[in-house]
């Protein structure tokens, strides 16, 4: 079985907000050991800026063994950088915002062995209401020289929209058999990497259907 560490609802609308905060998990892990995010992004970890956020105790950073990263995880072609996030122990892990945040929550995620989904929570440590939950499908496994030997390659973008003020989110599924990387605040379009010409296409494909359902509507009305 594949192995990260060696040794949808899809969004229909693609605008990013300049406001969305992007989490990269650069500069956490040292080396090939991955390392616990912990405190990190609160301004305790050694993050250029306090974004006021927590993770649980099993999330950890990762570096990629490809394309010069100098790491040890299973993966490439993630969104930014060599880090990313993951979890060894358990069936899931997450975090906190303890100011909250709203409109919407995205990701890029390899998963390609078993399915993982995500749950938005209104309180902390997926406490309170289930403001949205998105399944997080397999992905492919590209391999070759592309993804530089790995197997957990490409990675996919998720995102999922909501109502309400959300304080956690919990991330689900098999340890050390998915990864996530730039997770985003307050977009249902992760930040990082602009999308293909395909997604458009797509997208374009979902508007011009939901706006013919609408006429159809209309006219029965």
């Amino acid at each position: 079985m594949r192995k990260i560490f060696t040794g949808v609802a899809a969004a229909a609308v693609f605008a990013f907000s300049a406001n969305a905060q992007v989490l990269t998990f650069e500069g956490i892990a040292v080396g090939p050991a991955q390392t616990a995010i912990g405190n990190y992004y609160n301004g305790t970890g050694g993050a250029a800026n306090n974004f006021g956020i927590t993770f649980f105790g099993n999330a950890l950073a990762l570096n990629s063994t490809a394309f010069g990263c100098g790491g040890s995880g299973n993966f490439a072609q993630q969104p930014s950088g060599c880090g990313v996030l993951f979890f060894l122990t358990g069936g899931s892990t997450g975090m906190n915002r303890t100011a909250g945040f709203t409109t919407g929550f995205s990701l890029f995620y390899s998963a390609v062995n078993n399915a993982g989904s995500l749950q938005v929570w209104s309180g902390l440590n997926g406490t309170g209401s289930i403001l949205a939950s998105l399944a997080l499908p397999v992905t492919p496994s590209a391999g070759g020289a592309a993804c530089g030997g790995t197997a957990f390659c490409p990675f996919v973008a998720a995102g999922v929209g909501f109502a309400g003020m959300a304080q956690s989110i919990v991330f689900a599924g098999v340890a050390d058999q998915i990864a996530f990387d730039n997770v985003t605040f307050g977009a249902v379009t992760p930040g990082g990497v602009i999308p293909e010409p395909s997604t458009y296409a797509l997208m374009a494909t979902g508007l011009v259907g939901l706006f013919g359902a609408a006429r159809r509507r209309r006219s029965q009305n």
